[in-house]
């Protein structure tokens, strides 16, 4: 039953993808918005299936800290490609950091850029990388929306605790700005490098802000401790 579960979950996952990517092609000549729109749309989607097809309930907590300030960013667990899409959900259509390679696959590159996307070249220093954070934030400023990271730079599993990258340190610095901790099982429903989907309900968490001024390395520490301390909480 796991097995077939799985089965019907992946093909309708990807298929709600290409419907919602097909019907969206008219966003990429209006206003941002609209392509914004259709991600939070996806979004709930997602969420139906899950429920729908594995009866894995998506249960968000301390959204009351997503209102404690007004510009701040967020700094997520990354387990499963399910946040990318779910955490749309709760954010107000937040900023995307990602590998500039996504940028140029046709049509899902192509939303990635109308919704205002920042791309970098991984592990090089290269002349697009150089006003890299200068991109960030003024991005942020000019559009009012949250940014988005993932501070462990790539899919872990469940109970892995992988040392967070220095660069969300120096995002932190550069923005100046609260940053709101995002504690997660995804993992455990959809494991990394695994096709079958598990029975569990997903489990996101907003923690307390960590406000900004506080030397870089002190804060990669803190928001490791803070989210890995309480992804130990999450059953």
């Amino acid at each position: 039953m796991q097995f077939i579960r799985s089965v019907l979950f992946t093909i309708l996952f990807y298929l709600t993808l290409m419907v919602v990517f097909v019907i969206a092609i008219p966003t990429l000549i209006l206003p941002s918005k609209t392509t914004l729109i259709c991600g939070k749309i996806l979004a709930y989607m997602i969420i139906f299936l899950l429920r729908f097809i594995l009866g894995v309930k998506v249960i968000f907590s301390g959204i009351e800290n997503l209102r404690k300030n007004e510009r701040f960013f967020v700094a997520s667990a990354h387990q499963s490609l399910l946040e990318t899409f779910i955490l749309q959900a709760p954010l107000q259509y937040p900023i995307f950091i990602l590998k500039k390679e996504l940028l140029k696959i046709p049509l899902f590159g192509w939303y990635l850029k109308k919704i205002g996307s920042i791309d970098i070249v991984r592990d090089t220093t290269t002349k697009d990388n150089l006003d890299f954070f200068d991109k960030i934030k003024n991005n942020i400023e000019i559009s009012k929306r949250p940014l988005l990271i993932f501070p462990q730079g790539t899919r872990v599993r469940f109970g892995e605790r992988t040392p967070f990258k220095k660069g969300a340190g120096r995002i932190y610095q550069a923005l100046n700005l609260p940053c709101v901790p995002v504690a997660l099982n995804t993992g455990k429903v959809w494991p990394k490098n695994s096709f079958l989907k598990y029975n569990h309900d997903i489990k996101i968490s907003f923690l307390e802000p960590i406000e900004p001024g506080k030397d870089k390395n002190v804060f990669i520490k803190d928001l490791e401790t803070k989210i890995y301390h309480s992804i130990d909480n999450l059953n």
